[in-house]
């Protein structure tokens, strides 16, 4: 095959012919709690435009759920991975939890004791303030709605990094304010996030400061005030000096999920002072070789653990390269070549947001690593990507 690189010039890539045997489930994991921020599978038939309304294949979507949790990942719904605020709106992110939640239900007991479902955790944010101005009173009232939707579906509520709150707030002290009233209202613990400016450069300067340091102890006089209401903090901030700083310093009981899909196999590892859980992006399409090595890591096998998850850094560095946000792209590409999908195509048009060459990079760090059930359907798939750009791959 022929892959499109830097300058337009083509190269000889050899694909894959026979797939990397990976276990097809197994036991619950025991170590460490782990979540992948899953996708949503876009309808190809559905005449929208790109500032349309979301059009979702549903089956498609709950099927790939059904997927990670027969590997024994629990699903991170409606997050960023989602293309939450950027392609799905507040409409079709609220119908997502709630299909998503029932499928759950259907799943099974969760690995945590979740009654009557798969692990789920899903994002509760304010993205239906789709107006600049709110104020702060609009914003925790957005909070409010999406929480409570969020726990009447029957799932954990992950408080989201809110555009509205970051354009709001005028100091650490809104944040505080509005965060400590979704936590009194909150019916079980949930999951704080903090989500860096390279993911969505709306949230530079969240938790009141542009300094990380003074940033960083707002949130831990967040959650120090009122620590039996938080499960848990994921970390999205690319710097796993910082997460480790931060995970140090959290209160017994709660949690640090790394976000960091640049430095996770380390974050995940940990060292003698503790180790970091996940909620990542990266491990929608790294499922079953992810859930493989913390099994390995259950198991007492730190070494064969960093065998199977160090060498999905390249792709994962690759996918997140800048500007960050567009990961999604090639996320949605992966799972279409490994056959989880019959398309290529996302809500909102975004399967245009990378370039080629990235596209024909993904696509071979994938295959080297095996993540392909069926290597041949991958790579004839990629082929008429290639054809459909001008390219006679063969």
């Amino acid at each position: 095959m022929r892959l499109p690189g830097p300058g337009g010039v083509l190269r000889a890539y050899v694909p894959r012919t026979e797939p990397v045997p990976r276990p097809a489930g197994g036991e619950p994991l025991v170590s460490r709690t782990v979540f992948a921020a899953a996708h949503v599978v876009a309808d190809p038939f559905a005449d929208r435009s790109p500032d349309g309304p979301a059009a979702v294949d549903w089956e498609a979507t709950l099927a790939f759920r059904r997927h990670l949790w027969a590997h024994g990942l629990g699903v991170a719904e409606a997050m960023d991975t989602a293309q939450r605020g950027a392609g799905l709106d507040w409409t079709a992110a609220a119908e997502l939890i709630r299909r998503s939640a029932a499928e759950a239900r259907a799943v099974g007991a969760g690995p945590r004791g979740q009654a009557g479902g798969a692990l789920l955790v899903c994002g509760a944010g304010t993205d239906q303030l789709n107006r600049p101005g709110a104020s702060l009173a609009e914003v925790r009232a957005a909070y409010e709605e999406q929480l409570e939707l969020v726990e009447e579906a029957g799932a954990q509520a992950v408080l989201m990094a809110s555009r509205a709150l970051a354009a709001a707030a005028r100091g650490p002290e809104d944040y505080l304010e509005v965060y400590d009233g979704l936590l009194r209202q909150a019916s079980a613990p949930v999951i704080l996030h903090w989500l860096g400016p390279m993911f969505d450069p709306a949230l530079t300067g969240y938790w009141g400061s542009t300094d990380l340091d003074e940033a960083t102890g707002t949130l831990l006089q967040l959650i120090a005030a009122r620590p039996e209401k938080v499960d848990g903090v994921k970390v999205s901030l690319l710097d796993a000096e910082r997460e480790i700083g931060l995970r140090r310093r959290l209160p017994a009981g709660v949690r640090c999920y790394t976000g960091d899909d640049f430095h996770y196999p380390e974050l995940i590892e940990g060292d003698r002072d503790g180790f970091s859980h996940a909620l990542l992006g990266v491990f929608d399409p790294l499922g079953p070789l992810a859930a493989e090595a913390v099994r390995t890591l259950d198991a007492g096998d730190p070494p064969g653990f960093r065998a199977l998850l160090e060498p999905t850094l390249d792709l994962a560095r690759h996918l997140f390269q800048e500007p960050t946000r567009h990961y999604k792209t090639g996320v949605v590409l992966l799972a279409w070549l490994a056959g989880h999908q019959d398309h290529f195509t996302m809500v909102g048009g975004a399967q245009s947001a990378r370039s080629l060459p990235h596209l024909a990079r993904a696509y071979e760090l994938a295959d080297r690593l095996g993540l392909f059930p069926d290597p041949e359907l991958a790579a004839d798939r990629m082929a008429r990507l290639l054809a459909v750009h001008g390219v006679e791959a063969r």
